[in-house]
């Protein structure tokens, strides 16, 4: 029988997405089916934001789906999600939740299978799923499984999870990848060591640099930004003026004009050596 497993996603109490805008997930593809072609205006894409159940995740869930967009929020708890969507008021029919384990590689291919038979698209990836910033100590004696922890989450994940997505944009010749990371991972003295952590945000810039290069012939820009939220507790901060201006950067990039800028690293819209 087809149909969605309701224990995967939650959509909100108008529906979630139109049923025009669906297919059965079970339904056979039709292998003469013309190729996609790149979406107009905001209303027509599809967004994909990973750890969006709450403080930035959330709040860059809230900004694109007021522009428009059709937008998946991606978390690790389904329960999360249900919470989440019933703070969207009236933008949660266009809020859909999908379960998801960026270190895990099969929920990442039963997400972007999920994508690809229902929606047909994805035309952005937001990758803000990390591990939370710790003072991990000197990379000269630092436990080399916490080092692999984090790059699994860290690197890995967003890895993972773009080479999964990535055909989607390819088929429309048109995407955005907005990846959260850090400016700690730069050269400049931060008066911590934060070893692991920095040097993992550090790879995430280098990695948004070479999918910019090999991506830039499919109409795909990938950038990185360093969130202005810097404390402890601002992730889960429920001021929605310092959230909606921590998430000001990571949805202007989400939503770059085909000649817009590709393989930067910014910090509120300017860019920053990485």
């Amino acid at each position: 029988m087809g149909g969605v497993e309701y224990d995967a996603l939650v959509t909100g109490n108008r529906g979630g997405f139109e049923l025009s805008a669906v297919r059965d997930i079970d339904a056979p593809r039709a292998s003469t089916a013309p190729r996609r072609s790149a979406p107009g205006p905001a209303d027509g894409r599809v967004a994909l934001v990973t750890a969006g159940s709450r403080g930035l995740g959330l709040q860059i869930v809230r900004m694109l789906a007021e522009r428009g967009m059709r937008v998946v929020l991606a978390c690790r708890s389904v329960d999360s999600g249900r919470f989440a969507i019933d703070l969207l008021g009236n933008l949660d029919g266009r809020v859909a939740v999908r379960q998801l384990d960026t270190t895990d590689p099969a929920s990442v291919e039963r997400l972007t299978s999920w994508l690809d038979q229902r929606l047909g698209r994805c035309d952005v990836l937001v990758n803000n799923a990390a591990v939370p910033i710790d003072d991990d100590g000197d990379a000269a004696t630092v436990d080399l499984d916490l080092v692999r922890r984090t790059l699994e989450k860290n690197l890995l994940g967003t890895w993972r999870l773009t080479q999964a997505v990535a055909p989607l944009m390819r088929a429309c010749r048109y995407g955005r990848i907005v990846n959260i990371c850090s400016g700690l991972g730069t050269r400049a003295p931060i008066g911590r060591s934060l070893a692991v952590y920095r040097v993992s945000t550090g790879m995430v810039g280098s990695l948004t640099r070479v999918l910019a290069e090999e991506l830039a012939e499919d109409g795909v820009l990938v950038n990185a930004c360093c969130p202005e939220l810097t404390d402890d507790d601002a992730w889960d901060s429920h001021d929605s003026k310092r959230l909606a201006a921590s998430a000001d950067t990571p949805v202007w990039l989400a939503m770059l004009p085909d000649d817009g800028p590709t393989g930067r690293l910014y910090r509120g819209r300017t860019p920053v050596d990485c």
